[in-house]
């Protein structure tokens, strides 16, 4: 919880969120709104964990190291050719990106 005010994050909100549907919703239910079920659950975990993640900070130190205010700059910096030269540096920080979004969507890839 949010040490000042006392209220939760929004992290915690949807953890709670999550974990109802896991439990009460998910045993009264059954067929195709079970499954939806799941996948409401599914899409709470994943925001939870980009609430929870460190990694933005990472990847936009990182663009903001070679000169970029966010990832659509940097795409478009690489679709133009501007970068050829800093191979190593954009390999990194794709590595950071793609990092992070596997991160949020499949939790535990790097064990794989």
């Amino acid at each position: 919880m949010s040490e000042l005010a006392g209220q939760p994050t929004a992290a915690e909100l949807v953890a709670a969120v999550a974990e109802f549907l896991e439990t009460e919703v998910a045993e009264a239910t059954t067929g195709a709104v079970k499954f939806h079920n799941r996948v409401a659950v599914g899409v709470l975990r994943m925001v939870e964990r980009e609430l929870l993640a460190d990694a933005p900070d990472r990847t936009q130190t990182r663009l903001a190291g070679l000169g970029f205010a966010d990832e659509a700059a940097f795409a478009e910096a690489i679709r133009r050719g501007e970068l050829d030269d800093r191979d190593a540096e954009v390999v990194a920080a794709l590595r950071d990106i793609v990092d992070y979004r596997l991160a949020i969507v499949h939790p535990g890839y790097q064990n794989e």
